[in-house]
């Protein structure tokens, strides 16, 4: 795989994204409207009605993938520059899934107040900023700052798109497992950006809060603990649990976002019957699908990871609610929007399974049950089905106007 993914990047031309003319521009009179003196002409329409800029530049259909590199995938702070691979595979699955066009931004700062102020800078190029790989909890407040001091969507994906992607997941797990989410206890390792953003989406699903345990690599978060930040202090309960052991006696759910390795046999053993395990750890999950199976068969288990059923991936989420976005041209992505997509990916789930996705996958039959909670990201259906779907939300919610 190391070999293999090198040589991936580094055939020419070197990377995964080149950027095309969509004009024409092969004569004198091409060049004269491309360029001097005819694009004079919609520079001044901007200037008479900034709103044209959608209709006369790519700002349209044009997204930014912004980072620092400061959480990169599993492997911590990698810095600007190492991060640029992932940014770049972001930008391929925008254009691959949603026909989104991107441009990866690496910013080599990590200072808050300048990082927001460098994408303010910039943000007039695009119709909308997609933040990716900043840790916890600068995170929090750079989004903050940029949702409500940008006119154009900004989303952080690691977050919210994880978020989605998981709650659809829960709520089709449970459903299958025969158990309401008002009544599963759950339990969450891994209170970063993703951890808290899943936990305050299930929460706005039904999830209640006193159902739920979140844990940090010191333990349960639980009042009175002198060590929390304002962001984990909102999930604090009473509780005189302690320990990951603790947490998992009788838990109905188990959500990853921590390491390898962590869930061990006699935790799952330990949880309530039928549960549901989301092991979202990646490359190596908290624990494995086939541990979990050689241990209990009541258990639907789910990873990061595209060789395993039941993937919990962004990319069933990300390019589709940009895509509702820029297409509606909302000014932001809200709650109810995320919900719409939620719920979407999870009735999609239930449909019978095109013959083109079952050929890719080398399946003969999929049907919605234990090792099918959510749709496969090639299902050419996400893009047909969700952005209608959560564009309609954005006009139910005031958003956007008819």
């Amino acid at each position: 795989m190391k070999q293999a993914a090198l040589r991936y990047h580094q055939q020419l031309p070197a990377g995964k994204l080149s950027v095309e003319i969509t004009k024409p521009a092969n004569t004198q009179d091409d060049l004269s409207l491309a360029y001097s003196p005819g694009v004079a002409e919609p520079v001044k329409a901007i200037l008479d009605q900034p709103d044209k800029v959608y209709d006369l530049t790519i700002k349209g259909n044009l997204v930014a993938v912004i980072s620092n590199g400061t959480a990169t995938l599993g492997l911590g702070n990698t810095g600007a520059l190492a991060c640029k691979p992932v940014m770049e595979g972001k930008a391929l699955l925008f254009k691959r899934f949603a026909n989104i066009d991107s441009f990866d931004i690496e910013v080599d700062e990590t200072d808050v107040e300048k990082f927001v102020q460098v994408v303010k800078s910039i943000a007039p190029t695009f119709g909308g900023i997609n933040l990716e790989d900043i840790k916890a909890p600068e995170c929090f407040e750079i989004e903050r700052r940029l949702v409500e001091e940008l006119d154009i969507p900004v989303f952080h994906d690691d977050q919210h798109g994880t978020a989605v992607i998981t709650v659809a997941a829960v709520l089709n797990a449970l459903e299958i497992q025969q158990k309401t989410l008002a009544e599963a206890k759950i339990v969450c390792v891994g209170a970063g950006a993703a951890g808290m953003a899943i936990l305050d989406l299930l929460i706005e699903s039904g999830a209640q809060k006193s159902n739920i345990l979140l844990l940090d690599s010191k333990g349960v978060i639980y009042t009175g603990r002198s060590d929390l930040n304002a962001y984990k202090q909102v999930f604090a309960v009473e509780t005189e649990k302690r320990t990951l052991m603790d947490a998992m006696q009788n838990a109905d759910v188990f959500l990853g976002l921590s390491r390898g390795g962590l869930l061990s046999k006699e935790m799952l053993l330990s949880m309530a019957e039928n549960p549901v395990v989301l092991a979202m750890a990646n490359p190596d999950p908290e624990i494995l699908p086939e541990d979990v199976r050689a241990i209990r068969k009541d258990v639907i288990i789910g990873t990061g990871r595209s060789d395993y059923p039941n993937q919990v991936n962004n990319v069933l989420g990300f390019p589709y609610i940009f895509r509702a976005a820029l297409d509606c041209r909302a000014k932001v992505i809200n709650t109810p929007m995320k919900l719409a997509c939620v719920q979407a990916l999870c009735d999609l789930a239930k449909q019978p399974v095109p013959e083109e996705v079952l050929q890719a996958y080398g399946l003969t039959e999929l049907s919605f049950g234990k090792d099918y909670i959510l749709p496969k990201p090639i299902d050419s259906r996400l893009l047909e089905e969700l952005p209608p779907l959560i564009i309609q939300a954005a006009l139910d919610s005031g958003v956007v106007s008819p």
